[in-house]
């Protein structure tokens, strides 16, 4: 067999295990956005047993054999780069996936999938003695999954590799460690500021569907391809690729705030975006997927951020508000408007917490779960300590479970290692923005205007079709010309809020 034919059987093979993820990520969509409770215990088991199928298929001695073969071709370097990619990312995967059992993988899945129902009561409740058992069982087996997978100092590096590939805890505990410095100065420094803002000047009576018009004309707007993708309710925003020809995301609605709505499906059209930006030729290849969850963030907050709470933005938006609800915001100065969703404060939500305090979020999370999987705490005591570390970082107390351990849905599905994902991408999208502003003239006067292709077509040339070519960090570096760099993060949140409340 010539290495054509057999490098074009290798990727039949991971097209055909693709569909099966398809199959499976379809399941889970629906779970959580239209399934009757009573489905849940049935929908569990399914699931749980097209993971296994799809892992024993992956780790099966024929498939290894065929991996085997490709990985002779790769030593003696007759793979071009492309190939060479694909082979390294099923290598990696591969390696991960051969360490655990079909009996863990399923049961895995099955517990976590049977979690989500249960958490979502829980959080209804403000319950956590209700989640509880789920997730001592959850933790127990993150636990045996990073001893399975092997780790060298840490083991939640074996988790975090799952979600930021070739990070490890230690260079995101140093990061982590000079933002919070950072953030817990610059926030002194807000609130002695004599600048009041008031954000309840953005309440009011929104009628959904009148909500809901606006959010599909924004994400349309800004580049979402709706003959490619759906926008539906779930009570965790989240997107969902099955191939860049049919991406859904999800937002969520309340009657008194039109903000969190549409912020929430920018964030989410952001992460679309960089989907239906992935080329379909290189369907069922790593070529094919998204780098890590860091990039991919980037993307998400680069619009819901850097776009969508700056003011050329709203130039454009603004009026559109005005004329969609007069109620209240023809009453309403622009400078006002702007600074109302800019407005900084301790939140207990972390998807509803401002830029600068969303970082405190993540890294009490990030601290909170590097404990957990070594074992320095337990399942039982998070309750206890996530509030006490929220009043250390807030300065408030965390009045119910639902408004805090309870909030995230991560843990039910047992994404441990997801979370510093989310600061990261903020450091990813200041890079990016900054380079993005000195390579296209006068963008930001674009935005005004309501000429968004522009940019949404850099971000696709320059990052969504690279795939998983370059790793996140050599992504970074060819994009802007230098190593990821916290600084752009921390001078785009100097400047914008220093301005904002004259400090």
């Amino acid at each position: 067999m010539s290495k054509e034919e057999l490098f074009e059987k290798f990727k039949e093979e991971l097209e055909e295990m693709t569909h099966l993820k398809m199959a499976i990520a379809i399941l889970d969509w629906d779970q959580q956005v239209f399934m009757p409770k009573k489905g849940a215990e049935m929908r569990a088991k399914t699931i749980a047993n097209l993971i296994g199928i799809l892992h024993e298929k992956f780790v099966a001695k024929d498939f290894e054999n065929l991996l085997l073969k490709i990985k002779k071709l790769s030593d003696s370097k007759k793979l071009n780069d492309n190939e060479k990619c694909i082979f390294r990312e099923v290598w990696r995967e591969f390696s991960r996936e051969k360490k655990m059992s079909v009996e863990f993988v399923r049961e895995l899945a099955e517990v976590c999938s049977t979690a989500h129902n249960i958490w979502a009561e829980a959080k209804k409740k403000s319950d956590f003695s209700i989640f509880l058992p789920y997730l001592k069982k959850i933790v127990e087996l993150k636990r045996k999954e990073a001893k399975f997978v092997g780790f060298k100092k840490n083991p939640y590096d074996a988790l975090l590799d799952t979600y930021e590939p070739y990070m490890t805890t230690e260079e995101i505990s140093v990061i982590f460690e000079d933002l919070k410095k950072f953030l817990v100065s610059f926030l002194k420094k807000i609130k002695k500021s004599k600048v009041k803002i008031n954000p309840d000047i953005l309440k009011g009576n929104f009628p959904i569907k009148k909500q809901i018009d606006l959010n599909r004309l924004v994400a349309e707007k800004i580049g979402f391809n709706f003959d490619a993708g759906r926008l539906d309710v779930s009570a965790h925003p989240f997107t969902t690729s099955f191939n860049a020809q049919d991406v859904r995301i999800t937002t969520k609605y309340a009657m008194d705030d039109f903000l969190n709505s549409l912020s929430t499906t920018i964030h989410e059209a952001g992460h679309a975006m960089y989907e239906q930006g992935i080329l379909m030729e290189n369907f069922g290849t790593p070529l094919g997927e998204s780098i890590s969850l860091g990039i991919h963030e980037s993307q998400s907050k680069i619009w819901e951020n850097f776009v969508g709470k700056g003011k050329p933005f709203w130039k454009y938006f603004f009026p559109k508000l005005q004329k969609k609800f007069p109620h209240p915001f023809s009453q309403i100065k622009f400078d006002d408007f702007y600074e109302a969703i800019n407005h900084v404060s301790p939140s207990f939500i972390r998807t509803d917490a401002d830029e600068i305090t969303y970082n405190l979020h993540i890294i009490m999370r990030f601290e909170i779960e590097k404990e957990l999987i070594d074992g320095s705490i337990e399942a039982e005591d998070l309750p206890k300590i996530w509030n006490a570390k929220f009043q250390e970082y807030f300065g408030i107390k965390v009045p119910s479970d639902s408004l805090g351990v309870l909030q995230d849905v991560h843990w039910s599905g047992g994404l441990i290692g997801y979370f510093p994902t989310y600061a990261l991408g903020n450091f990813y999208s200041a890079q990016f923005y900054q380079t993005a502003k000195k390579d296209i003239k006068d963008l930001e006067d674009k935005f005004s205007k309501g000429q968004f292709g522009q940019f949404r077509e850099w971000l696709k040339a320059n990052i969504h079709i690279h795939g998983k070519l370059y790793s996140a960090n050599e992504l970074v570096k060819k994009v802007t010309g230098e190593n990821l760099n916290s600084k752009y993060f921390i001078d785009y949140i100097e400047n914008k809020y220093s301005e904002i409340y004259n400090i």
